[in-house]
This record gives C-alpha cells, sequence and structure tokens, in this order.
C-alpha cells in the first residue's frame, strides 16, 4: 500500500531524510519510531505531496487518510462539521452516523465547537475526520502526543479494531512502547536514517533499541 525506496528529502542544504526505504503491505499495521527531530513528519509530508524529495520515489496505492500531528481541527465548527470535512470529495459520503457507530465516545459531543472539546476528545475526532475518506491505509502521526494514558489506551483499542477490519495503518510515534505494542513491524528512525527494522518483538527485544525507547537496560 505504501512502498518508499531511497527517499532523500532536503530543507536548502540540509537532509532530512537520506535514502529512507520501507513498506506497509495491504492490511498491515508498521510502526515508524524516533526521536524528535528524526525526520518522521517530513515522511508524513513527503508521502502526501507536500514535500517533494530530491531523490528516490514514493509509490502508493488505494486512498491514504492522514490524522495530522496536533490534530488541525476547525476550533469553531462542530464536532459534525469537522467529521463532514473528511469527506469533502465525495459528497453521498458525508454521512457521519457510520462514524459514531464506530466512535461512540463523539455522539455527545457532535454538535460541539471542536474548539471546546479535550485533547483526547479532539484527537478522537482528527481520526474520525480521517476514517469519513474511507481510506485504505491510515496514517497517524504522534497519535499519543500530550495525552493521559487512558485516553491513549481507548484510542488503540478504537485502532486495533478497525486493523481487525482490515485498514492497513502506518503509526509514527514517539512513544515506542505504545507503538512496538501495537504493529506487527517497526522501523526506526534517526538522523534521517533507517537505523534498524523488522518484526516488533525483535525490536523490543534489542538491547540498543531496548536502552535507547524503552528505557530499558543495554
Amino acid at each position: 500500500m505504501i512502498e518508499v525506496e531511497g527517499l532523500t528529502v532536503r530543507y536548502g542544504v540540509a537532509t532530512a531524510l537520506d535514502e529512507v526505504s520501507l513498506e506497509v503491505r495491504d492490511g498491515e499495521m508498521v510502526a515508524l519510531i524516533g526521536p524528535n527531530g528524526a525526520g518522521k513528519s517530513t515522511l508524513v509530508n513527503t508521502l502526501f505531496g507536500i514535500l517533494r524529495p530530491a531523490a528516490g520515489r514514493v509509490t502508493t496505492t488505494g486512498r491514504l487518510a492522514l490524522v495530522p500531528e496536533g490534530r488541525h481541527l476547525f476550533a469553531p465548527l462542530t464536532v459534525d462539521d469537522n467529521l463532514r470535512l473528511g469527506a469533502w470529495r465525495d459528497r453521498k459520503g458525508r454521512d457521519t452516523g457510520p462514524i459514531y457507530e464506530l466512535l461512540p465516545e463523539l455522539v455527545p459531543l457532535r454538535k460541539r465547537p471542536a474548539g471546546r472539546l479535550s485533547g483526547g476528545q479532539q484527537q478522537m475526532v482528527a481520526l474520525g475526520r480521517a476514517l469519513m475518506a474511507r481510506p485504505d491505509v491510515l496514517v497517524i502521526d504522534e497519535m499519543s502526543l500530550g495525552l493521559a494514558p487512558l485516553v491513549v489506551e481507548t484510542l488503540a483499542g478504537h485502532l486495533r479494531d478497525r486493523h481487525a477490519e482490515g485498514l492497513a495503518v502506518l503509526l509514527i510515534e514517539q512513544n515506542a512502547r505504545l507503538a512496538l505494542d501495537l504493529c506487527s513491524r517497526a522501523y526506526v528512525l534517526e538522523a534521517g536514517r533507517v537505523v534498524a527494522e523488522g518484526p516488533s518483538a525483535e525490536l523490543a527485544g534489542s538491547a540498543g533499541v531496548a536502552a535507547a525507547y524503552l528505557g530499558l537496560e543495554a
């Protein structure tokens, strides 16, 4: 569904991504972990055509949708209106009813302005907005950022449910423990390069990954 080959992205003379390669196969949930400034958001922006690569190739099949870092909701608009924006290209697909069935926590909030929601509620709306596009692949940039553990657990549960229904997911996270627990495979990005990849269980058992990202001694 997503294939990135030898991707290099530069900001002027600074190299943000250096020959990065990764893939997300049909129905797969894959994590991309790494510290702040590693190039994770640069990869997202390149996947969605916001940035142009200096070299390499990005190939996607099916429909991609993004849950962006920071949510980026329209604060004055209601929850329902924010959800409808996820289907702006498909007037016939603007029925928000299925999203409330998937995310029942949003039902009592549907008429509330998005700017009056908590961070966790806003993240739920951002997830629902992306699902309104009926994607084949969902890209989530920093799902857990700034949220309480209980809220993150609820969001992770919804993500597992959607994945069980066949949705492919690329989860981009600083919270390595969460990402490795949710996803079957993972890539580790540092300073614009993929420094490790493989099954999540193997990466979690790696001394270097455990020390750097899981708070365990090498």
